[in-house]
């Protein structure tokens, strides 16, 4: 039978217990008022479902609709807010007062008999995976946590979705919040007073949610668990359905789709008192919390800071992440007034990047006085610590000036002699990532093997000219220089840093400027501070079609190891294939239609 809320909360409270229950007491623990108790009761009373002031059998039986089924708790992202600490365990295994977030949560929901419990993992997975025998938990892994947002992770699991409590696994719950009954589908929230950028929610009748906004001032906010009944959720699986496989719906949170739906879910507000629910956001706001945590928390990113800066690990602070490059991930952090990058190794960078080869030519550019921000890099681990430059802008490839001065400092470090052990050869090394692309299995892309066997003609011929092989960048695009509030500039990320050919570094710059032709002509004659030889032009775009063919194996390489490139890979193979014919003819070759190479791939 359908019980009311006042039943329903009546039942409730009595089936916790084997003894009568004052009728104030049943007030209190339910939040209704002392009258409304007196009529559940006696309507409880009359359907048989309270006897004696106890709960009966028909009681529970009345009850079992608003059992509990199962948790999921979602634990795939990557808390990219939450550096350093995020860069080295999922945010949810960390310890707080004493205690693992999930864990903890774990517990509560057994300590109310939830037992059927599934955590959606996905960043550093195997992180998580002692859960399954510790706790009996179900694991489900999403793997495209970097892709798509927690709307593809209910996804996976919407099979499980009936009464639910639906979770995250880096809240800290003071008390706990589950119950084995639940008598609608409702959103955790928390009161702010003031103005607020948090998702606000207003209700109407019964405390639906009527209405979700992003920021807002004294509003309840989301904050916490949410719990679905099985009537939310056999509707919201079915719009979720509808709406997943949408390219607008990749970075959407569930909640996003809930609030462009609340016509047609039926959610209510669960208010819960201010500091009851907590949600760290960063680092500061958990020491905060936890005035323990980071001289306890077992991290090698700060003691590579406290190493490096002679630092303890309460002078830092100020963390937040710095815009992910295609390799790496980096945190801005300070140490009294002075101001800092840490650039942590993005996965499987290992393979391509020699990082004792950018530690040497860092050193180098740092004694050339070419990057003045160089502090300290791990030559085995790959970690840096940076100088931060605040207010520095990128050069602006569409300002004659900003280009002028980049080439002029390319060809600076090329002529000062400084030299490094490692070689970067855009055809040897494009090879190298050719091979590690084969581990993958075979490499069926049309047209391919005829692009190839153009560019290694290429490499021939641009090998012959004979230019020395000079101090290199190799990775000479216009995010890594920073003019700083003074116009003073620093070239930055030498990850790719070695011995090679001159034309290299214009090579990049041409490509990742995504120049036309003039453009490029434009740039190599700004190299060279003159209008360059024919010779010299056909040779520097010689290195073009090298550069974009290197690049391009590379950015096939990524997209096989499942960290793609987006647009990247068609932007560097397109300089390859635009170009590959009229530098081939350049050097005195008769090649067919241009048009065939690029239709083929």
């Amino acid at each position: 039978m359908a019980l009311t809320r006042n039943e329903f909360e009546v039942l409730h409270v009595l089936s916790g217990t084997s003894e009568q229950v004052s009728q104030r007491r049943i007030a209190r623990k339910s939040g209704i008022s002392l009258g409304s108790v007196n009529s559940a009761l006696a309507s409880c009373e009359q359907a048989g479902l309270v006897e004696d002031g106890l709960i009966t059998a028909k009681g529970i039986a009345a009850l079992e609709p608003y059992r509990v089924d199962n948790a999921v708790i979602m634990a795939a992202g990557l808390s990219s807010r939450f550096v350093p600490i995020s860069y080295e365990r999922p945010k949810g295994l960390l310890r707080v007062r004493g205690e693992v977030l999930v864990e903890r949560q774990i517990k509560q929901l057994l300590k109310r008999g939830i037992t059927d419990i599934t955590v959606v993992v996905g960043y550093k997975k195997e992180y998580f995976f002692y859960l399954a025998a510790k706790y009996g938990v179900h694991l489900v892994v999403n793997d495209l946590y970097a892709q798509r947002n927690n709307s593809w992770t209910l996804w996976l699991v919407r099979d499980q979705l009936k009464n639910t409590y639906v979770c995250s696994s880096d809240d800290y719950f003071e008390k706990n919040p589950f119950e084995r009954y639940v008598y609608r589908a409702y959103y955790a929230a928390s009161y702010v007073s003031g103005p607020t950028n948090e998702w606000c929610m207003e209700s109407g009748a019964g405390g639906r949610i009527t209405k979700v906004t992003i920021g807002g001032r004294d509003s309840w906010v989301m904050l916490g668990h949410a719990y679905f009944d099985r009537a939310f959720s056999e509707r919201f699986v079915d719009l979720l359905g509808r709406e997943i496989d949408r390219p607008e719906t990749e970075g959407k949170l569930w909640e996003s789709i809930f609030a462009e739906h609340l016509d047609e879910l039926d959610m209510r507000i669960r208010q819960y008192p201010e500091g009851e629910i907590h949600e760290f956001d960063s680092l500061d706001e958990l020491e905060d919390f936890d005035p323990h945590f980071i001289e306890n928390v077992d991290s090698e990113v700060f003691d590579n800071i406290s190493a490096t800066l002679g630092c303890g690990r309460d002078e830092v602070h100020d963390f937040y992440p710095i815009k992910q490059g295609l390799t790496n991930m980096s945190f801005h952090f300070s140490v009294g007034d002075d101001e800092y990058v840490y650039r942590h190794p993005g996965v499987g960078t290992s393979k391509f990047i020699n990082r004792q080869a950018e530690t040497d030519a860092e050193a180098v550019a740092s004694r050339l006085g070419v990057d003045p921000t160089f502090v300290r890099e791990d030559p085995v681990r790959g970690w840096k610590i940076s100088r931060f430059v605040p207010n520095a802008r990128n050069a602006d490839p569409a300002n004659p000036e900003d280009v002028r001065r980049v080439m002029e400092r390319a060809r600076t470090f090329h002529e000062s002699g400084a030299t490094i052990p490692t070689k970067f050869d855009f055809w040897a090394d494009g090879v190298g990532y050719e091979d590690l692309l084969k581990g993958h299995g075979p490499i069926d892309i049309p047209g391919y093997f005829e692009l190839r066997e153009k560019v290694a003609r290429v490499a021939e011929h641009s090998q012959a000219d004979g230019y020395p092989t000079v101090f290199c960048h190799n990775d000479y695009l216009p995010l890594n220089f920073l003019f700083d509030e003074q116009g003073d500039l620093s070239v930055i990320d030498w990850e790719f840093a070695g011995m090679g050919d001159p034309g290299n570094d214009t090579a990049t710059f041409i490509i990742c400027a995504q120049y036309d032709e003039a453009q490029g002509d434009a740039a190599i004659d700004a190299y060279f501070g003159r209008e360059v030889t024919p010779e010299e032009r056909r040779h520097f775009w010689s290195r073009v079609v090298l550069g974009g063919w290197c690049w391009y194996v590379w950015a096939l390489e990524k997209e096989a190891e499942g960290a793609g490139v987006g647009e990247w890979l068609y932007i560097y193979y397109s300089y390859c294939v635009n170009y590959i014919d009229k530098v081939l003819q350049a050097y005195g070759e008769a090649v067919g239609e241009a048009d065939e190479t690029r239709e083929a791939c």
